[in-house]
């Protein structure tokens, strides 16, 4: 049996899971011709069907379904509409920076965890970018969505029987409460905002009323209801704005903070460029826009850390990559974190946090091959990437305004998938009042 070592350097294996194969990619051009055929390399239905609690909406969705979604979605990450969201981005930070002030204020300095703190960031500005006036509404989902992110993983790392999602057990029904009371309170802010849209109010600065409003608009310029979106399809995308919005930005600005708090050279040269552009003013997008240095160290955080290890895909018929032609029902794996860790393509220091590779930009880092993908490739890329990597921008240059940081003898290294890949341990970093 050949080793991991030697599996990396295949670029392309398979293996079996019981009597169906898995063909494994570290390949770039043929990870771009999957993610650049999405009709013909589909995203796999879950094996237990309990997994779809969690959330469904755009991610899963494929086909006509998938087109129509994303067109009525689209809107809520236009560069005009993100402007409208930064203050939420400020006002959430803000807390944070408060929280931390109040734990240096006495020493001067302070060991922090900061990885609860980043979560709960990122989690705020979800609840108050998608749900604006109903804030509190949306603590209370958020709070119920990380719990049914817990349970589904212990559901998909156990061997499905089938029909045991019906099973009366403490888990199942755990889960199914926790959708009903998510959908619940979804269902009561949508209510509430088509009775104001109905009354004639306007409502479209946050996620939730812009898409209220363009499928508004698709059912208009079409005639029919079936050009929008039910309120159902509403709540999934709505809950889908949780998972992944949460989980990518809280991982991105957890890893820089760390590798910030190792790397002291790159701390001073982020905050000096940030103190050129802001000085110890509020941060503002066209600045946020400027920020080169931040730009390049977000890169290489992705690249080391990205929030995808690895991409499965499933074809339905018989299908041709590269020239290799793979039979139907054939599940694919693209391996992202390989990808962003190949020699061949990064060069001996491949494992080395070195923010300068992106200097001149990804297409120079990567010699143009498709080798860097943390938010995807093709029509199906992260519609949320503008949000994310805003939302990271504005609160790094907070942070930097406010303090110097460095990581803690109490740290331990331990990069955890947890649908996402997160720090096990936390992030206990010793934070300085500047």
């Amino acid at each position: 049996m050949k080793s991991v070592q030697e599996l990396f350097f295949c670029k392309i294996f398979f293996t079996w899971m019981g009597t169906r194969p898995e063909v494994h990619f570290l390949e770039p051009t043929m990870i771009r011709e999957a993610f650049a055929n999405y009709n013909q390399f589909q995203k796999p239905k879950r094996a237990n069907p309990l997994a779809k609690l969690l959330v469904t909406g755009l991610l899963e969705a494929d086909g006509d379904r998938w087109a129509k979604h994303r067109k009525i979605i689209n809107p809520a990450f236009h560069a005009e509409k993100l402007k409208h969201m930064v203050p939420a981005f400020y006002v959430s930070c803000n807390e944070m920076m408060d929280k931390w002030a109040e734990l240096v204020t006495k020493e001067g300095s302070c060991e922090v965890d900061v990885w609860p703190d980043v979560h709960m960031f990122s989690n705020d500005v979800i609840s108050r970018t998608s749900f604006g006036s109903s804030f509190k509404e949306g603590r209370k989902i958020s709070k119920l969505q990380q719990e049914q992110v817990e349970l589904v993983m212990k559901v998909t790392r156990s061997v499905y029987i089938p029909g045991s999602n019906y099973f009366p057990t403490k888990n199942n029904k755990k889960m199914k409460k926790i959708d009903q009371e998510v959908k619940a309170l979804i269902k009561n802010i949508i209510n509430k905002r088509v009775a104001a849209m109905e009354a004639g109010e306007t409502s479209n600065n946050d996620l939730l009323g812009i898409l209220l409003d363009s499928s508004q608009k698709e059912i208009k310029q079409h005639g029919s209801n079936k050009y929008g979106l039910s309120v159902e399809e509403v709540i999934e995308e709505c809950k889908l704005f949780y998972f992944a919005g949460q989980d990518t930005t809280g991982n991105m600005l957890v890893w820089t903070m760390i590798l910030l708090g190792q790397h002291m050279d790159w701390q001073t040269c982020a905050r000096v460029e940030v103190l050129y552009v802001f000085g110890d003013k509020r941060p503002d997008i066209d600045g946020l826009s400027h920020l080169k240095v931040i730009s390049m160290i977000f890169n290489e955080v992705l690249r080391l850390y990205g929030p995808a290890v690895l991409l499965p895909r499933m074809i339905h018929e018989e299908t041709k990559i590269g020239n290799i032609m793979l039979p139907a029902g054939t599940l694919i794996q693209l391996h992202i974190l390989f990808l962003h860790h190949d020699k061949d393509i990064w060069g001996e220091d491949v494992n080395e946090f070195k923010p300068e590779r992106f200097s001149e930009g990804v297409s120079k880092a990567t010699k143009g091959q498709a080798s860097y993908l943390p938010f995807g490739s093709g029509p199906r890329f992260c519609i949320g990437q503008n949000f994310a990597m805003l939302e990271a921008k504005m609160a790094l240059a907070m942070v930097l305004q406010c303090f110097s940081f460095e990581l803690s003898p109490s740290y331990s290294h331990a990069p955890h998938h947890v649908m996402t890949l997160q720090p096990q341990f936390g992030a206990h970093l010793i934070l300085h009042k500047l």
